[in-house]
């Protein structure tokens, strides 16, 4: 089964825990993380402008394979302050994505590899 995240982008409010538990759980160097919150305003009509904050999980990101076959979530799930991703098998998730706009379903390139010589190569 393939494993991805839904991050629900309405509710984020870029408090950047996510960041932080990410950068803390590898200690990625700085400039460098799993997952990076990303600041995205629109102008609307009238004058009116839309602020969004989305997390982006980057390449970097191995949905923190070590802790999910320890039983615990991603790191990001686990400390995002407004609840608003949700880690789970890709079917359950794009079933959930369709019952509301503005989320994103996110699947890494590599998927919870548990080859020591995958591990090794990506820092686990």
């Amino acid at each position: 089964m393939a494993y991805g995240l839904l991050i629900d982008y309405e509710y984020c409010t870029g408090c950047h825990a996510c960041e932080v538990a990410c950068k803390q759980e590898y200690n990625h160097p700085p400039g460098q993380g799993g997952i990076k919150v990303m600041e995205v305003l629109e102008q609307l009509p009238e004058g009116r402008m839309y602020l969004a904050y989305i997390p982006f999980p980057t390449e970097l990101c191995i949905l923190c394979a070590p802790r999910i076959r320890a039983g615990k979530p991603p790191a990001c799930v686990m400390h995002c302050m407004a609840n608003c991703m949700k880690y789970g098998g890709i079917e359950e998730l794009a079933n959930e994505a369709s019952k509301k706009a503005r989320q994103v379903l996110w699947v890494p390139r590599l998927i919870h590899s548990k080859s020591a010589a995958d591990e090794k190569k990506h820092g686990i």
